[in-house]
């Protein structure tokens, strides 16, 4: 793993997403900004990492580092602005809870959101950079919670193994069940699935 060093920069912040591609629930985002004199053995891409390593390293990083901070896009957000940018979005409220302010910021990907501050888009940065390796744990395993806890609220639709994302077992039960208020209504899937539903619907008022 690298290490990316700036000019002036003291202060350098990783920020990345996870939930861009699941039809349930908010996009979440996380700003990390390590702290040099404590360092994370073992942080690597969330999704390498087994449930137990994540849970792990997610403890030690939250313990760790200088400052952390979640951001986030909700569903409905991701409905009206896309999610791209709802992604952006998310990105800059997580940077914006910060309690320090980072000189330089790492995004994971190939864009930046508009910041206060110099930034930098590194693609497969949650394999390459420490700061936003621990973003990518940290954002992981608080979405990876909100499926589980959704999962408890509505059981018959599997979030807590297929985490919002689109396998078969969410689309059939989607198809099943119809849509909750958590998913996104801008997605296809969601999307043909409501439509399905109101046309079964009128059929049966015939």
């Amino acid at each position: 793993m690298s290490d990316f060093i700036y000019p002036n920069a003291r202060l350098i912040a990783g920020v990345d997403e996870v939930g861009r591609g699941p039809l349930v629930g908010a996009v979440v985002t996380a700003a990390v900004i390590l702290d040099p004199e404590k360092p994370i053995a073992g942080l690597a891409d969330s999704k390498k990492l087994s449930e137990k390593k994540r849970l792990a390293l997610y403890d030690e990083i939250v313990e760790k580092a200088l400052s952390w901070s979640l951001g986030r896009a909700e569903p409905e957000e991701i409905d009206q602005i896309n999610i791209l940018h709802a992604t952006m979005l998310a990105m800059q409220r997580a940077v914006a809870g910060l309690h320090i302010m980072p000189d330089f910021v790492l995004i994971d990907g190939n864009r930046c959101p508009a910041l206060s501050m110099p930034s930098q888009a590194v693609v497969k940065g949650d394999s390459l950079v420490r700061e936003i390796s621990a973003a990518s744990i940290i954002a992981k395993v608080t979405r990876d919670r909100e499926m589980e806890a959704l999962d408890e609220m509505y059981p018959q639709y599997g979030f807590a193994k297929h985490k919002g994302y689109p396998t078969a077992l969410h689309m059939e039960k989607l198809v099943q069940y119809g849509a909750i208020s958590q998913h996104r209504r801008s997605f296809a899937p969601v999307r043909n699935a409501l439509l399905d539903a109101e046309l079964a619907s009128a059929r049966s008022d015939k």
